[in-house]
């Protein structure tokens, strides 16, 4: 989190996902249409670790329907019954939100009442072809 999205902030975050997954398969990451997903530096990034971009058109929400399902979620669930005194105030919460209740604890109806890291778990047991 940050004042500003910048193409480091989108470039750090995207860094941070790679090495903690390290993905064996080239994985699709999916953008909207802002500058820093259409810089140089994210496009040689994306080479570079067998990434490939998908960039969602002008006007269609539902090229990124599961991060804005996610978002509305972390706003709803979350960031609308706080008030923050700080931004580091803010970062703690939304950390501890996201790694220790929705990806680990939040039932979601798309993975068949499962959370994510319970999904993928199962999702690794039976596809390992893919990790």
């Amino acid at each position: 989190m940050q004042q500003r999205m910048t193409k480091e902030l989108v470039l750090d975050a995207l860094l941070m996902a790679v090495w903690r997954r390290n993905p064996k398969q080239q994985v699709t990451v999916h953008s909207d249409q802002g500058s820093q997903y259409t810089s140089h530096d994210w496009q040689a990034f994306l080479k570079a670790n067998g990434l490939e971009g998908s960039m969602s058109r002008r006007g269609n929400c539902h090229d990124s329907a599961v991060a804005e399902s996610f978002f509305q979620l972390l706003k709803r669930e979350r960031i609308k019954r706080r008030i923050y005194s700080t931004r580091g105030d803010a970062k703690s919460d939304i950390f501890d939100y996201i790694e220790m209740f929705y990806n680990s604890k939040r039932k979601h109806g798309s993975n068949n009442l499962l959370s994510p890291v319970e999904y993928e778990n199962r999702y690794q047991v039976e596809c390992p072809q893919y990790h």
